[in-house]
């Protein structure tokens, strides 16, 4: 065949730079092989990482090796994930200079609000509030004006700079702030000292994607990536300046207290007085338990209308953390605001390090920056005498008295540091500050049992589904089997080798779409080698019974090849998370499988066919199977058409009525799953921790308990505190579970070690949170996937077969496929014993049952193409009843092979892949039977344009053709 030579120079070149990546991959768990088999000789694993590989053309250490292996995901691995979002009103006020212009105040407001349910950028949304404010008001204020951003922060506006050009400007700034967070939140990583981080912005928002495996303390990572470092120095209220407004409130509190989040009669003034520290510059100290009250009490809006004008801007800030002198309360301070809530000093700090006071305590001495030091020495000078407030974050760090003016910008914060607490903040401070606050909006965290049950169960998953299909296809084509099989192997070796070489991370749903993979190259040979039987049968040589069954098959594998990677392409850019994996592995994998099925197995195939050597394509008992096949399938539509249609109403009913079960990535929510040391009832669970989770007016929380895999693993979802996304309310939620969890737990298990179980102990072994607007980011995503992809399939069925009505079935067929799924999701989400919700991982199942689906339809329109062509002389439903007949080999086998990697998936591939598995099940199941039932007889009927003339049936047929000749 032309350009073998090149085929093949193409291949070897791919495959060493598939080797090369992949040896420090095999190098590094090599030596981890052997690590662990020294059994902790120290002078023995010393020695085995000290080792060095030398190949010749590379040399390998472990630490080497370790650092270029194969990326592997936290469902894999273990490890964080977590989703940071920069606040984008904190921006916007900095480049308006904290304006208080009545407008853009309310525009502000109006954007935080439409914010919540909108999946544009933030400035977007304002650009869009501030017009329709300014309309409103009839102000006619311009964005260059002074008041908003026309100001020395934005030195490139000037007044007579049109609005089109500011939203452009101030659109640029916003991305650089961006991106500056990006360089700070990287930087502190490295000094978390994470193996193989992955930061990523998301394009086109203000949020920051960060995953470290192998990280096991999410609390500290939150906090280290969350703290802006922008370190501020506020004058402090004392007590008498507050103490009359505490006294108004206490009598409101007491008679009121319900419409402020707590309970009537509740004591105001003994909250504030319940703890035994305290000191001059605070306005209370305050139980740890009784915190969220306070809070609650100070933040209302009854609270705050009753506020007289000394402490109209007055923000009441808590201490660091509780005092050595009480360990279980917190100081609480009032902080001297003003109308735009600016610091009058608001500085970085250029230096940090870690010191020593007098009395041999741990403290942080700083330097500030220029303009830092010069309002410093402002702030010192006027408050001689009085307390200052050093706050990172609204936490204040320490409120000494000022003993005199402090000229140089050298400053001390002291918070009864330990050591280990002193070097977190000067690693965060000295990383430099966020330009803007940062808040998780999403997290992921798996414990490392977790991800090394998930590899075991992927490896295990994955090599029994690849020697199910290469038993199969052996058996039922022999030799040339042999030749596919190799393809496959070749295939796989490198779809590992790109993924590394990309340095792409392999996850769980990456596992699934590799074998998926695998499936699709089985339907490519399938395709070519049912082509070559026919060819054969028609008493041609091997030789060119080949030649004429590659060229056949070629249409019909690049026209199923290209729907998938369509979908693929889809999937990752309107995707998120393991959906992206997913696509990104079939994505790969379809590529791969057209160049090897294709390209390389041709070569190999001709290069014995030419040494006059034979090459079988069947074996005894398969020889026949669908030879002579032929099946009325248009003349019994209706039937096919009664049936889709009552379980399409069954469907659509139960989905109206049952509804669904949604993961938390479309509700938002927190979910755990934990493990105990003993089986537990998951309902006696639920039952017990609603009666914990409660809200501030008293109402039970949503609370989920399900049994997850094993009796002694549930997973728990909940959504109280939906809408706070602090780390304080993560703690909160953990300890409430530990709390409701307690009678099943082991009885002298503490918080710590609930919070991160391992093989030796119970206790939470993943969690995953998802903020609301994170939610309706995934769901709009998810659909505008699903929509995305019908479009781009219609469009492309309908470029390639030049008939509507080949789209029309297509779409028709993809649609009842996806409604069967949703109905099977609806019908038995209650009763299933695995998990069943609507989520992301289902959207991903969802698309590629289209993928699989559209490939089967189009290799039938494919043939019903060709016979349009060929035999004219047929009626047209014996056309397509020929069509649908011939192609049976290949719809059985393809469906067959596909069906039974997914089954090995499902029944050996872990908890987490069991809802995605049994949805492929259902769906590939009907997509074969839609392609043949629904796509097929919709083309038909509209194609046929009255009653037909022409000879109907298979054998017929044939006789007619040949006398036509």
């Amino acid at each position: 065949m032309q350009g073998k030579g090149l085929i093949t120079i193409v291949a070897i070149v791919l495959g060493l730079i598939c080797l090369n990546e992949l040896l420090p991959t095999w190098y590094a768990g090599k030596i981890e092989s052997q690590i662990e088999a020294a059994n902790g000789n120290e002078k023995e694993i010393q020695r085995l990482k000290d080792e060095t590989l030398n190949l010749g053309f590379t040399e390998l250490s472990y630490a080497k090796a370790k650092d270029k292996e194969m990326k592997l995901g936290l469902d894999l691995k273990g490890g964080i994930n977590v989703l940071l979002e920069i606040n984008q009103r904190d921006l916007v006020n900095d480049l308006t200079n904290y304006s208080t212009n009545p407008i853009l105040i309310e525009a502000l407001n109006r954007t935080d609000e439409v914010q919540k349910n909108s999946t544009k950028s933030y400035i977007d949304n304002f650009f869009v509030e501030f017009d329709a404010v300014n309309k409103a008001k009839g102000a006619n204020l311009k964005l260059a004006d002074p008041e908003i951003f026309g100001n020395t922060n934005l030195s490139e506006i000037k007044f007579n700079t049109t609005d089109d050009q500011v939203r452009s400007i101030v659109k640029k700034r916003i991305d650089l702030s961006v991106g500056t967070a990006f360089e700070v939140i990287r930087t502190r990583i490295d000094k978390l000292g994470a193996i193989q981080p992955n930061v990523q912005r998301v394009p086109g928002t203000a949020r920051i994607s960060v995953e470290m495996p192998g990280m096991k303390d999410i609390d500290k990572v939150k906090k280290m990536l969350q703290t802006s470092a922008k370190l501020q120095f506020w004058e402090i209220q004392q007590f008498n300046e507050v103490a009359p407004y505490f006294q108004t409130l206490s009598a409101v509190v007491a008679a009121k207290g319900d419409s402020m989040g707590v309970a009537k009669n509740t004591n105001f003034l003994n909250l504030m007085q319940g703890g035994k520290s305290g000191s001059m510059s605070s306005v209370g100290s305050v139980k740890l338990t009784d915190t969220a009250k306070v809070n609650r009490i100070l933040n209302s809006k009854i609270a705050q209308s009753l506020r007289p004008a000394n402490i109209k801007y007055t923000q009441f800030m808590w201490g660091y953390k509780p005092e050595s002198t009480d360990e279980k309360s917190l100081v609480l301070y009032a902080i001297r605001g003003n109308i735009n809530q600016k610091a009058p000093v608001d500085g970085a700090v250029e230096t940090a390090s870690i010191g020593y006071d007098e009395l041999s305590r741990v403290v942080v001495d700083m330097q500030m920056d220029s303009k830092g030091a010069k309002d410093w020495k402002t702030l010192t000078e006027k408050n001689v005498g009085k307390p200052v407030a050093v706050t990172l974050d609204n936490r204040v760090y320490t409120a000494p008295n000022v003993q005199g003016a402090i000229p140089n910008g050298r400053t001390q914060i002291s918070g009864n540091f330990s050591q280990e607490e002193a070097k977190e903040l000067v690693d965060v401070l000295g990383a430099g500050k966020l330009p803007a606050g940062a808040k998780v909006v999403q997290a992921t965290q798996v414990g490392p049992s977790l991800g090394q049950e998930s590899i075991d169960a992927g490896v295990m998953s994955f090599s029994i589904a690849f020697l199910i299909i290469i038993a199969y296809i052996i058996f039922y084509y022999g030799l040339a089997g042999v030749y596919a099989v190799i393809a496959m192997i070749i295939n796989l070796f490198y779809i590992f080798g790109i993924m590394d070489s990309g340095d792409f991370t392999l996850t769980l749903p990456g596992i699934a779409g590799i074998v998926l993979s695998m499936a699709m190259a089985v339907d490519t040979n399938v395709i070519i080698y049912e082509r070559t039987k026919e060819e054969l049968f028609a008493g041609k040589s091997i030789l060119e019974a080949y030649k004429d069954g590659f060229k056949h098959a070629l249409n019909a594998i690049i026209d199923g090849h290209l729907t998938m990677i369509l979908t693929a392409v889809v999937l990752f850019f309107f995707g998120t998370g393991p959906i992206k994996g997913f696509a990104l592995t079939l994505l790969i994998g379809a590529v791969m499988t057209l160049f090897t099925s294709i390209l390389l197995s041709r070569v190999m195939i001709f290069h014995r066919l030419n040494k006059g050597k034979g090459l079988s394509v069947w074996t005894p008992p398969t020889k026949n199977l669908f030879r002579n096949t032929w099946i009325d399938f248009i003349g019994k539509r209706k039937y096919s058409y009664i049936i889709s249609a009552i379980l399409t109403v069954i469907s659509l009913g139960s989905i109206f009525v049952n509804g669904f079960k949604f993961g938390i990535d479309f509700t938002g929510g927190r979910n755990y799953v934990v493990r105990f040391d003993k089986e537990v009832n998951a309902e006696d669970v639920e039952n017990g921790l609603v009666k914990v989770f409660t809200t501030q007016d008293g109402k039970n929380s949503s609370v989920e308990a399900k049994t997850f895999g094993n009796n002694n693993q549930l997973k728990i979802s909940t959504d109280y505190l939906i809408n706070d996304e602090s780390l304080k309310a993560d703690q909160t939620i953990e300890q409430k579970l530990f709390e409701g969890l307690k009678p099943n737990l082991p009885a002298n298990m503490t918080l710590e070690e609930f919070k991160s179980a391992d093989t030796d102990h119970a206790g939470i072994i993943s969690s995953e949170k998802v903020g609301p607007s994170v939610a309706d980011d995934i769901q709009t995503h998810g659909t505008l996937a699903v929509v995305a992809a019908l479009a781009g399939i219609f469009i492309y069925i309908l470029v390639r077969f030049r008939k509507w009505q080949f789209s029309l079935g297509a779409v028709a067929a993809l649609l009842h496929d996806a409604i069967i799924i949703l109905g099977a999701f609806s019908l038995f989400h209650s009763v299933m014993p695995f998990n069943m919700e609507v989520n992301q991982d289902f959207i991903a199942a969802i698309l590629t049952v289209l993928g699989y689906s559209i490939n089967d339809t189009v290799i039938i329109f494919d043939r019903i193409r060709e016979y349009l062509r060929e035999k004219k002389a047929l009626t047209l439903s014996g056309l397509f009843d020929d069509a649908i007949s011939s192609t049976l080999g290949r719809t059985f086998n393809t469906t067959f092979t596909t069906l039974l990697v997914i089954l090995a998936i499902f029944i050996f591939g872990g908890d987490n892949l069991r809802g995605f598995m049994f949805a492929l099940l259902i769906g590939i199941g009907f997509g074969a039977y839609s392609s043949i039932f629904i796509a097929s007889a919709i083309a038909y009927d509209f194609l046929k344009t009255g009653k037909e003339e022409g000879v109907h049936g298979k054998s017929s047929s044939d006789k007619e053709l040949l006398a036509t000749k």
